[in-house]
């Protein structure tokens, strides 16, 4: 009786072993075993539009702990209403050591949805990132530092605004005129603007990206660093988006008397979802409970201001 009872414990052992190394390091991770959270889906505020370009935007997202994978939780659960093709990431990919391990617990188990069905993540290198993160495969960034891509009537202009050297200011003056593109959106990791009391605007930064964008058509800019979300107010006709609470999160961070501030979420992580239709930008910004904390839309600078004068 006793030795029939013990062949079964063990063959209900082999059973529930995991069986592979990924498999392994998920059930000895707690934020891979982290619990659903429950919400009602949001009612979202975005077109949908057939042929748009819908995107992602996450920023701070490589930590590995159960925020991180709350928040991919509610991104997955956002794409079954909301087909956005490709993600942004805005820099600090990985926190902490970048071995092969990192990468499955940090990016490929917690956004492994996503990538399975496809989608491409298209990151820039914040001030955490060991630059060496741009050979890898699954970042699309082939090699380089900083890079353009394109969507349709949409040019996306990456930049590391941790070394923004000479050479690369040269680059982005020459893409940004060379663009056709009916948008142009430059991504970075350090934002220009910030009611944050820990970072702040990066003044330094302003002054030499700032006049490239005024003069060659921007209308949106997005950064992280910050671990919050924020939206300013349109600065000088440009509207900056600072997202970067996909898994940090610096709360009661955002200045209260700040005259730049149009919203700001520090009380938890989100993320943000960007659907561009023809002259109109739409953003949609969920938190970590499936809360929308911001939804809004705003037309191109040169369409704004067509309209005025008329």
């Amino acid at each position: 009786m006793f030795r029939t009872l013990l062949s079964a414990l063990l063959a209900l052992l082999i059973v529930c072993a995991p069986s592979s190394r990924v498999d392994a390091l998920d059930q000895a991770t707690p934020a891979s075993a982290a619990p659903q959270i429950q919400a009602a889906a949001p009612r979202s505020t975005l077109p949908n539009d057939s042929d748009s370009v819908k995107f992602l935007v996450i920023g701070d997202s490589g930590t590995g702990d159960r925020p991180q994978y709350e928040v991919a939780e509610k991104i997955v659960e956002a794409r079954e209403r909301f087909k956005f093709e490709f993600v942004i990431m805005l820099g600090d990919n990985m926190y902490g050591g970048e071995t092969a391990i990192d990468f499955v617990r940090k990016f490929e188990t917690p956004y492994k949805p996503l990538l399975d069905d496809g989608v491409k993540f298209y990151a820039s290198l914040g001030n955490h990132d060991d630059p060496n993160q741009r050979f890898y495969q699954k970042f699309n960034m082939d090699g380089k530092r900083y890079y353009t891509f394109r969507k349709k009537d949409v040019e996306f202009f990456v930049l590391d605004s941790t070394y923004m050297s000479p050479e690369q200011i040269k680059w982005l003056a020459g893409e940004l005129k060379r663009s056709d593109a009916k948008w142009k959106i430059p991504y970075f990791h350090h934002p220009i603007y910030s009611s944050g009391e820990r970072h702040g605007s990066e003044l330094d930064l302003q002054k030499v990206v700032e006049p490239l964008f005024l003069t060659n058509g921007v209308d949106v800019v997005f950064s992280g660093h910050e671990h919050f979300y924020e939206r300013l107010k349109p600065q000088k006709g440009i509207v900056y988006i600072t997202q970067g609470g996909a898994a940090k999160l610096r709360r009661g961070n955002i200045r209260d008397n700040s005259a730049m501030t149009a919203k700001g979420f520090d009380t938890d992580r989100s993320f943000t979802l960007v659907e561009v239709v023809g002259d109109h930008l739409f953003f949609e910004t969920i938190s970590r409970l499936g809360q929308v904390v911001d939804s809004g839309e705003f037309p191109r600078r040169e369409v704004a201001q067509s309209s005025s004068t008329q």
